[in-house]
């Protein structure tokens, strides 16, 4: 099979891997790329990712058999209907599915339909109502979240009133936003893999958000992540039984039902148990660089199953090991992050994810130019540590975190330890 992924991305520099080690490939290309993926597959550079006509003339070049789509800028622009409509297999959602996550004020009107449990919510559309509303709740905590499309999961929550209104007032100008009650738990990001009859769960995982240690600071698009969550089995069940197998029926129900990835934003309450917060119609990063080195199926025969509705059936191996990922992000992120760094030479057994005994690296906004390796946005490397135990991961993945050196870099010291330390 000749398969083309599309993204620039870790978690595209993820998946790339994950296709690389399948027995029946035999053509890898990444559109745009990055520093990792160029290892392992072509880089297409040149082709830009969200233009529909660029894609079908690169799966034509190239004789593409599939095109793999786990990034949300091309699905928004409507690849999949695209390459679907000219005969190319493909794995990712359709536009009819795409309001699941552009539009959250009808993913919450979808959740309320099917019984499945939210944070109270509320939708604004203007200042001077939502200013109001502040005013009448002092001292709450909300959350507070674009209503469309956010690809970095950018949101806030606070009970300052001057930081709510001053978070909302530039959203407000061309969008509605939603406004949630905060509530507090364990984070928790599943994701399914769907087809026609059926699905099959990836190993869940837990996502740090936040700049600063102990989940302090400002909100990221994600600094690291854990996997697998060690979730008692009457929360798992509960996750399946009022939230997964809801969702799957409403979008049947619906008509919005498809082929590919629902991933679940949740958080497990310690007073309702878990609750749904955002769909993702999508892999997540960094949760998808956990993730992935666990599971030992090999991807294209899952895909296979797909295409053949036949996910049900299919016997998904998982590693039993655990696995710590760290993100490493330029000076200023994620507000306004440097770019132009060069990244210093990493160890090529390290770099190309050739043994499996060290951690897996994927690269992100790191890219080739001129002969070095450039950092070219804000979230630039994950470390992947893969152990028996979360605290061995973690001393894993931080061994190689210090060997990863740019000006300007940070990373958060704490992702894992509190699954580890009492």
């Amino acid at each position: 099979m000749r398969v083309l992924v599309l993204g620039s991305g870790a978690k595209d520099h993820a998946v790339a891997w994950w296709f690389s080690q399948s027995r029946f490939i035999n053509g890898l290309f990444v559109a745009p790329g990055n520093l990792g993926t160029e290892s392992i597959a072509v880089n297409l550079s040149s082709v830009d990712p969200s233009s529909p006509e660029q894609v079908y003339d690169a799966c034509v070049a190239h004789s593409i058999d599939f095109v793999f789509v786990g990034t949300e800028s091309p699905l928004f622009t409507g690849v999949i209907d695209y390459l679907n409509e000219r005969g190319i297999a493909t794995f990712g959602a359709p536009r009819k599915a795409l309001k699941l996550e552009g539009d959250r004020r009808f993913a919450r009107e979808f959740t309320h339909r099917y019984g499945i449990p939210t944070p109270s919510y509320y939708v604004f559309e203007d200042e001077k109502t939502f200013a109001d509303f502040i005013e009448r709740h002092p001292g709450k905590r909300f959350v507070i979240k674009r209503n469309a499309l956010s690809p970095s999961r950018v949101m806030l929550n606070s009970d300052d009133p001057a930081s709510l209104l001053a978070f909302a007032r530039p959203l407000l100008v061309n969008d509605a936003i939603l406004v949630e009650d905060y509530r507090i738990g364990m984070a928790v990001t599943l994701s399914v893999l769907m087809d026609n009859k059926g699905f099959l769960a990836l190993p869940a995982c837990s996502d740090y958000m936040k700049t600063g240690t102990g989940s302090t600071g400002l909100p990221t698009g994600g600094m690291g992540s854990i996997c697998p969550v060690p979730l008692k089995d009457c929360v798992r069940n509960t996750i399946m039984d009022s939230i997964v197998l809801p969702t799957l029926h409403g979008l049947k129900t619906e008509g919005l039902a498809y082929k590919g990835v629902l991933t679940f934003s949740l958080i497990d309450t310690p007073e309702d148990g878990p609750i749904l917060v955002d769909y993702h119609i999508r892999f997540n990063d960094p949760a998808a660089q956990a993730g992935i080195p666990l599971v030992k199926s090999d991807l294209v025969e899952i895909l296979q199953a797909m295409q053949n509705d036949t996910l049900a059936d299919f016997k998904l191996e998982i590693s039993p090991q655990c696995s710590v990922a760290v993100v490493i992000a330029s000076e200023g992120y994620p507000t306004s992050p440097m770019t132009g760094m060069t990244v210093a030479d990493v160890p090529v057994v390290v770099r190309n994810n050739k043994l499996a005994s060290t951690p897996r690296v994927f690269c992100g906004a790191v890219q080739h130019i001129d002969g070095k390796p450039i950092t070219t946005g804000g979230r630039n490397i994950t470390v992947v540590g893969v152990e028996d135990t979360i605290a061995d991961a973690n001393h894993k993945a931080y061994e190689i975190v210090h060997l990863i050196r740019f000006p300007g870099a940070w990373y958060r010291s704490d992702i894992g330890n509190k699954f580890f330390q009492q």
